[in-house]
């Protein structure tokens, strides 16, 4: 016997409704921040964007969609994604048509 049939017990006369929960729209509140960096890292450059503030797949699918889009590697870890070389003023381009805002730091 599962839960509804336990709940048709108690309530013989509740009748049954279905219903969907509508789907919450996240808002990001804070612009998320493109910074170049080469330190700690052989001396490559690469670009970081931090400050997402969604869940982890959000952040792999941004991330998906700017290395497709530029055609370079990355990756994604801790809320951070890391792209190859210097590609601010592209990937700001990118975000903003995703609907983020964006704010350049560094140079």
């Amino acid at each position: 016997m599962d839960l509804r049939d336990q709940l048709k017990n108690l309530f013989p006369d509740h009748e049954e409704q279905d219903f969907e929960m509508p789907e919450e729209k996240f808002q990001q509140k804070e612009a998320l921040v493109c910074k170049f960096e080469k330190k700690g890292r052989n001396g490559k450059p690469v670009t970081l964007i931090e400050g997402f503030e969604g869940s982890e797949d959000e952040l792999k699918a941004i991330s998906k969609k700017i290395k497709t889009t530029l055609g370079i590697g990355g990756s994604e870890k801790d809320g951070v994604i890391v792209i190859q070389g210097d590609n601010r003023d592209k990937i700001m381009t990118i975000l903003k048509d995703m609907g983020y805002k964006t704010k350049r730091v560094g140079g």
